[in-house]
């Protein structure tokens, strides 16, 4: 954080222009937000979402947007909350506006592995077998494009894009590029095994030259600065949110940066900021 944010706007003084559909009951449609889960955990209480754009056709591939939530029981002074619950995520849907795009909400899986996990990692390897199976599942059944899968996620997922997303060589070989807001793997260490910038810097070598946007509300200095040392020649997009909100929300309103992200993953899929030919 750039400081106690008392200089910057608040998010609350924007107008919204997006609304993220609620979770309905039922099977994926056209424009519809549906509760899922992968065949391996069947019987369980663990889930995912699932939305399919609202120019779907079962006879057309799309790109895959997997996002992760931040940690759950989060409030601030400033009215923010994070449920940490997959049903809550916001940035995939302000990214397509509803169309073009799949998106799916991934699980943190608990150490049981039969409930999501709202808080930290439960388990990395049961979240990471959820994960590879749900991206099978999309590409396979609803029509993802293997070739254009990314990865983003906020605060707690935010981190995750590198410590769940590039935590070994198959899981990392998924993703076309990454979308990082507020955190990020290996900037500060938090209160789990692994997050010390030496296991940190493991992962970041399985990036292999992959774009990622990382912003952040106020200022993405810390890792600017951090990724300077570890990782120079990285593909890096750097932008500073302007405002003073640790929340995701900002995709949901027309404002330049919203904009800025759109322009980025469209020029990621034309390969014009690097990433997978």
């Amino acid at each position: 954080m750039a400081g106690d944010g008392s200089h910057f706007p608040d998010l609350s003084e924007v107008p919204r222009d997006l609304t993220p559909p609620p979770l309905s009951p039922g099977e994926p449609e056209p424009g519809k937000k549906v509760r899922q889960t992968v065949r391996s955990f069947a019987g369980t209480e663990v889930h995912h979402t699932l939305y399919l754009p609202t120019d779907w056709s079962p006879s057309e591939k799309f790109p895959v947007l997997v996002e992760y939530a931040g940690n759950g029981d989060y409030k601030n002074d400033y009215g923010d909350v994070c449920t940490g619950r997959v049903e809550d995520c916001v940035l995939g849907y302000g990214i397509g506006g509803g169309s073009r795009f799949i998106w799916i909400c991934l699980p943190f899986v608990s150490e049981s592995g039969t409930e999501n996990q709202v808080r930290w990692w439960g388990s990395v390897e049961k979240t990471i077998e959820y994960c590879r199976e749900a991206v099978d599942e999309v590409c396979e059944r609803w029509g993802g494009d293997r070739d254009q899968v990314f990865l983003m996620g906020f605060s707690r997922g935010a981190i995750a894009c590198n410590f769940i997303g590039l935590h070994n060589d198959k899981i990392a070989s998924l993703w076309r590029g990454f979308i990082c807001h507020s955190h990020y793997d290996g900037v500060k260490e938090w209160n789990y095994a692994g997050s010390d910038r030496a296991a940190a810097a493991v992962r970041l070598n399985r990036l292999e030259g992959r774009p990622q946007w990382i912003s952040h509300e106020e200022s993405t200095q810390p890792t600017r600065e951090y990724l300077m040392e570890a990782a120079p020649e990285g593909n890096f997009t750097f932008v500073d949110i302007p405002y003073r909100n640790h929340s995701a929300e900002w995709v949901l309103c027309d404002i330049p940066e919203r904009q800025a992200l759109r322009d980025w993953i469209e020029a990621v899929l034309s390969n014009d900021v690097g990433g997978r030919p």
